[in-house]
């Protein structure tokens, strides 16, 4: 009897976590959405977040707005949200750093992207190109490697920092071809592109978005790009892995996600809303104008798998560069 009873209790519960989930969902949102984002006005996540907030904006009847909170690597915004209601109405728009690479970097980040949120879907990816200076006519992936080969220790790339997604990525590179460089660290995209350019650094990865002006202006040689498809922004631009090494595929996603706790129904709801808002012809233009890739997630679950595959992937590439925390 006390199983029984057990057994049917345990079924009502469900069953009003169940009914108290879709009562959430059903007035949501009552009010105000917040989009925190872990990065400056004006950048590319910032763009982002705006231009699909005001896309559920009209779609939802109700505000939602922007909050910009940089610092860390553009990992306070997910330490902020983590502490939010979970109710659905404050969201994060976050990126690979925040919730890949600083976990690895930072000794004390304040939340564990694995298991203090819940994934709503992805919004965009953003390929990253390898670019060389014209001093050297490097100027094709097999001379770069076929130089670096014969040279090691003799070409210098530029970062944006030590532990971001510019220098992983060709320690990456270096670790799958078998060369070594010197790895310059600026703090910024801007400076490390000008000394490639001026030949104070030979080459660099950086996104494809930053990059493209100058090698359209005939400043820089474009060698790959860092996903496994072609870039809509530049497809005569070959990969990575079409110049002969396999599995690099990495870039920079944009996500959103939930404080955890958030009603399962409601999470679904932000998700399906936010694919019919990157579906949309117009915001997909903007969102491609940024030189963003929009992507989709097919289901929470699928975005959740592609967030963890990365934190292993990036994970790993600290360790074995040696910028990971003790």
């Amino acid at each position: 009897m006390r199983t029984w009873t057990s057994q049917v209790r345990a079924a009502l519960l469900a069953c009003t976590l169940s009914l108290v989930g879709h009562a959430a969902a059903a007035q949501f949102p009552s009010g105000l959405v917040t989009i925190v984002v872990g990065f400056p006005p004006g950048t590319s996540t910032d763009s982002v977040a705006r231009i699909i907030g005001e896309k559920l904006s009209a779609k939802w009847k109700q505000p939602v707005i922007v909050e910009n909170k940089p610092g860390v690597g553009g990992s306070l915004a997910p330490a902020q949200v983590k502490r939010a209601k979970p109710d659905g109405h404050t969201l994060v728009l976050t990126a690979t750093a925040p919730m890949n690479i600083n976990p690895f970097v930072y000794a004390d980040l304040n939340y564990d992207p694995l298991t203090d949120f819940e994934y709503i879907g992805q919004t965009t990816w953003l390929p990253y190109l390898l670019v060389t200076n014209k001093q050297k006519g490097l100027d094709s992936f097999d001379k770069l490697v076929s130089y670096a080969k014969n040279h090691p220790g003799s070409l210098t790339f530029a970062s944006i920092g030590l532990g971001t997604t510019s220098h992983l990525l060709m320690e990456m590179l270096m670790k799958k071809t078998g060369t070594s460089m010197v790895h310059v660290p600026y703090k910024g995209s801007s400076q490390a592109q000008t000394d490639v350019i001026g030949g104070n650094v030979d080459l660099t990865f950086d996104t494809l978005v930053s990059t493209a002006p100058h090698v359209k202006e005939g400043r820089l040689n474009a060698i790959a790009v860092s996903t496994d498809q072609r870039a809509k922004l530049a497809p005569e631009i070959p990969t990575i892995q079409e110049s002969g090494v396999p599995d690099f595929n990495a870039g920079a996603w944009l996500g959103f996600f939930a404080p955890k706790g958030t009603p399962a129904a409601v999470l679904d709801q932000i998700h399906a809303d936010l694919n019919l808002t990157l579906d949309d012809p117009a915001v997909r233009a903007k969102l491609q104008a940024l030189g963003s890739e929009v992507v989709t997630s097919p289901s929470r679950a699928a975005f959740q798998k592609m967030v963890e595959d990365n934190y292993q992937l990036w994970g790993d590439t600290a360790k074995a560069v040696g910028v990971a925390k003790k």
